[in-house]
């Protein structure tokens, strides 16, 4: 049919209309007026910082164009900063894909992945998709990875043992004197995957040392990091690997052609330079830490000691009923951890948002307490 004037305004109405029936953005964003308080997802509640979003609005007039240039730049930058060579770093689509081409490098039918529980499970999701056998190692009493029950259950087959430090959901550390003792026991033919997606939270202790700004040499060791947490940029995608260069080559093999776009580049590359604004970002998670933990002292809940910008508070109760509370009450806090649960993961909001979660912990009503 020809495009007349006519018909080209009615097809615009009819686009209009389609439009119309989305949700707005702003009422898919967390703590909009109206829409609940998402508490559940250990994003940067306060976002990016204005020189971020500056770029990114900038970032539009490329759009035309692919990433290219922005993600060299950005592979250059991040390289020299941890005084790697460029061989060394796989950029991604979010830690999410390092974590995914990993695993589709290590694992496959035969081979084992060894992980904790709980812990973050994307890669275990993608080690059972591959036909890879999982086996999952409780944590120590202590909330860190068991490295002594993991030595134990290494055999051949175990192609990736996977650590996220700090762990997610408990937010506990897994000390780096452990860490290096366990990888000297390791067969050499088994990779460690470290996930370092909440490293900037770690305050000062002798327990803690990242394996990219202080490494050893060993080149079984892989280590991820992410833009999705104090740099605020969990919705833009955008993370890294830094590791031995056989094996950054074999990872990026795997990754996804053009999977990092021209605006998340661009942003993280501000982002990173930004050094201003990572460490307000690592202050004020702090400032909320220590407030959700005094909160949670005035009530008499126990809390695991987190060194990240979320918590796990033991409830006293069956979790499922606690986080059903708060959805009923219209904020979100994180699913149920099968393994502890008797416990709830919240992640630190807005002093606000903050205000309103106690509120809402202080309508709980009286239930039956579980040991």
């Amino acid at each position: 049919m020809p495009i007349t004037r006519r018909n080209f305004f009615q097809s615009l109405a009819a686009g209009a209309a389609v439009t119309a029936g989305f949700p707005p953005l702003a009422d898919l964003a967390s703590s909009k007026p109206g829409g609940p308080i998402i508490l559940s997802r250990n994003e940067n509640a306060y976002g990016p910082s204005q020189k971020v979003v500056a770029s990114m609005q900038d970032s539009l007039t490329y759009a035309n164009r692919y990433p290219d240039p922005a993600v060299n730049a950005l592979h250059e930058r991040i390289a020299k900063s941890h005084s790697i060579k460029p061989e060394q770093l796989v950029l991604g689509c979010g830690s999410g894909e390092i974590l995914s081409i990993t695993a589709s490098t290590f694992l496959g039918p035969g081979k084992t992945l060894i992980t904790a529980a709980p812990t973050f499970e994307a890669i275990g999701r993608c080690a059972k998709a591959l036909g890879a056998n999982v086996v999952e190692i409780p944590l120590a009493k202590n909330y860190s990875h068991d490295l002594a029950a993991t030595l134990e259950r290494t055999d051949a087959t175990t192609g990736l043992v996977y650590i996220c430090n700090p762990n997610n959901p408990t937010g506990s550390l897994t000390p780096r004197l452990d860490l290096e003792a366990f990888l000297q026991k390791l067969p050499r033919t088994t990779t460690v995957l470290i996930d370092e997606a909440y490293h900037h939270y770690v305050g000062r202790t002798a327990d803690y040392s990242s394996f990219i700004d202080n490494p050893i040499s060993d080149d079984r060791v892989i280590v991820a990091r992410t833009f999705s947490k104090v740099f605020g940029l969990a919705g833009i995608r955008v993370g890294y690997a830094v590791g031995a260069p056989e094996r950054m080559q074999a990872l990026a093999a795997r990754r996804l052609p053009e999977g990092l776009n021209a605006v998340g580049a661009r942003a993280a590359l501000v982002a990173y330079d930004d050094l201003e604004y990572v460490q307000l970002s690592a202050k004020r998670n702090a400032d909320d830490r220590q407030e959700f933990f005094n909160q949670a002292n005035a009530r008499m809940v126990r809390g695991i000691d987190s060194h990240a910008n979320f918590a796990m508070l033991k409830t006293g109760r069956m979790a499922v009923d606690v986080i059903e509370h708060f959805k009923s009450n219209n904020v979100l806090i994180a699913r149920l951890f099968p393994s502890m649960n008797t416990h709830v993961r919240v992640s630190f909001g807005t002093p606000p948002e903050m205000k309103e979660f106690w509120r809402v912990w202080d309508l709980m009503p009286p239930g039956k307490m579980e040991m």
